[in-house]
């Protein structure tokens, strides 16, 4: 993974594919890259795991090493036709974009190349070393993916289907792109994750470089009789609640491949605390 430029990290809503996004991009700039973190949907999530309130279109700095943005598909369309149309930033374009939101409305793919654009495009520039994508759940991840080749077929020739071929095959590169999956030892989770992964051996659109099991719990370093042993109150309690956890947790862990294990942290910790704490963790569980 650390030698992809354009990653892609998702996971079924809620199992902390933010935090893992912002963790990713911590890690690339301890390692000395300059990086871009991408929302490519929601990115509040995104924002609060550097720290700050917010995402603008425009990359702003949000620590040492890394820019971020967040999808604005106005603009994104509006940035889009430029570069088709060769016009300069200051050329006006109102009408065409209105004319050509019917079409992004209405045609199969559009849509989704619009967004995924912005992120090919800044690996296209080189500007940043690695470029990492808080992408959508992976259901509808698999449909933006999808979206150049279903783009080079729908357009049978001319400058739109030579980029949706290029962008394919950016995202096919497996030099190039990886995908990143977050899930959690759970049913729900891992059943979906199960799902993508058939679907990637089926239609691999993108090279898989991680599969990282989020919010593992570590076993007590007590035996069964010392929680047996303890009074009754709330410590008793959270140990019991601890280890029934961590041994529900045991059969899905056994379900997924290997990869990064995080860890669940306890304690009042900032969403940017949590990001900063799971590179910690990476390496060390990859």
């Amino acid at each position: 993974m650390d030698d992809r430029r354009l990653i892609f990290v998702s996971g079924k809503g809620g199992v902390g594919k933010s935090a893992v996004t912002a963790a990713l991009a911590l890690r690339a700039a301890r390692r000395g890259e300059r990086v871009l973190a991408i929302g490519m949907v929601e990115s509040l999530g995104l924002a609060a795991h550097f720290g700050v309130d917010a995402l603008e279109y425009e990359p702003h700095q949000v620590h040492t090493g890394i820019d971020a943005v967040a999808i604005n598909r106005t603009k994104a369309l509006d940035e889009y036709l430029r570069l088709q149309l060769r016009l300069p930033r200051s050329a006006p374009i109102g009408q065409a974009s209105k004319v050509f939101q019917v079409f992004v409305d209405v045609a199969p793919g559009v849509r989704e190349i619009i967004s995924l654009g912005k992120p090919i495009f800044e690996t296209w520039q080189g500007t940043y070393d690695k470029v990492i994508v808080d992408s959508p759940p992976l259901g509808q991840l698999f449909s933006y993916l999808r979206a150049p080749a279903t783009i080079a077929q729908t357009v049978p020739t001319g400058a739109v289907q030579d980029q949706a071929l290029r962008m394919r095959d950016t995202l096919g590169d497996p030099a190039t792109s990886a995908l990143v999956m977050v899930t959690l030892a759970e049913e729900l989770p891992v059943m979906e994750t199960a799902e993508a992964l058939d679907d990637l051996a089926t239609e691999p659109v993108i090279d898989l470089a991680a599969l990282a099991v989020n919010r593992v719990l570590s076993p007590l370093d007590v035996s069964p009789s010392v929680i047996d042993a303890l009074p009754a109150g709330r410590q008793r309690e959270a140990a019991t609640l601890h280890a029934n956890l961590y041994a529900d947790q045991q059969p899905w862990l056994q379900m997924l491949p290997a990869g990064p294990r995080l860890p669940y942290l306890f304690g009042f910790l900032t969403p940017g605390e949590v990001a900063a704490r799971l590179v910690d963790h990476w390496d060390a569980t990859s």
